[in-house]
């Protein structure tokens, strides 16, 4: 019937092409031990952001520095307070939103300068690779931890910005050799020679062409470096070189217990767990991450 056949035609409508992004999050949410990384990661982000209003006291707040100092675990403060009758739990919570966002933030530092370093080079190659991987490798050559050690013994009393800053200027190494291999290894690919052909720019070709297509190592490496800056910033901060009092931060929390760790006790437990269970689950979907867009 004319009529039926219409109305088939009518139904059977092409559905729209899935996204990159919504395949890989499905591919991701199929494994039962991302679905949990993804539900505590994002339990720990919310608390994060809602400090103000879910932590039960002001987190810098000394309403007692002798009545209620170094008190253990109890209802009124779950997780104890310090030596300066600071509410821990508050300061654990504050310290979540704190540590995420320096490692979210030095992280786009590190991917920006590392993506675009390592793809002109890459694109480029012969005697401005070379000499561009020669300044990488000089780089590398210094130890990361003691060249933040030795910029912020220097100068105690960064700001949160500078800090950042700092973190994020030493932690792209590694992205832009990544980045360099990836390009090293597509720019002779046929989609480049056709685009070559046709009269694209350089800026176009690395833009338009090359980049979208390294979106899975440049994704990976930005989560694995997330957690890497968390526990970078923890150890600095431990040190006394870090996130400056008052501001609670993770490492700085611990810092504040370390010379009674047998009697305060839950000043290391507490922060350190929550450090813990970040790093823990931003390295599973890391890992799942990569396999998603691997089978892809």
């Amino acid at each position: 019937m004319p009529g039926q056949i219409q109305d088939s035609a009518l139904v059977s409508i092409p559905r729209p092409r899935e996204s990159a992004f919504a395949l890989g999050l499905r591919r991701i949410l199929r494994t039962p031990s991302s679905r949990v990384a993804l539900v505590v990661l994002a339990t720990i982000v919310v608390v994060g952001l809602l400090a103000p209003f879910i932590a039960p006291y002001d987190p810098a707040a000394q309403p007692d520095i002798v009545g209620l100092k170094s008190l253990s675990p109890s209802l009124a403060h779950p997780f104890g307070t310090d030596p300066y009758s600071r509410d821990v739990l508050s300061r654990v919570i504050y310290g979540a939103r704190l540590s995420l966002t320096i490692g979210l933030l030095a992280t786009l530092v590190s991917l920006t300068l590392g993506v675009a370093y390592g793809a002109i080079a890459g694109y480029a190659g012969g005697v401005v690779d070379a000499a561009m991987m020669r300044v990488l490798d000089a780089f590398l050559a210094i130890p990361r931890l003691l060249l933040l050690l030795g910029i912020l013994v220097e100068w105690p009393q960064l700001s949160i910005g500078a800090l950042i800053l700092f973190l994020g200027l030493t932690g792209w190494f590694g992205v832009s050799r990544i980045v360099r291999g990836q390009v090293l290894a597509l720019k002779h690919a046929e989609f480049v020679t056709a685009a070559q052909a046709l009269g694209a720019s350089r800026r176009r070709i690395l833009g338009r062409h090359l980049l979208p297509n390294l979106i899975s190592p440049i994704v990976v490496a930005a989560t694995v470096g997330v957690a890497h800056v968390i526990v970078l910033e923890a150890g600095l901060s431990y040190l006394g070189v870090g996130v400056p009092q008052p501001l609670a931060s993770w490492g700085n929390i611990i810092y504040d217990g370390a010379d009674q760790v047998a009697d305060l006790w839950w000043m290391s437990l507490f922060p350190g767990l929550f450090m813990v269970l970040t790093v823990m689950t931003l390295n599973i979907l890391g890992e799942a991450l990569r396999d998603a867009y691997d089978r892809r």
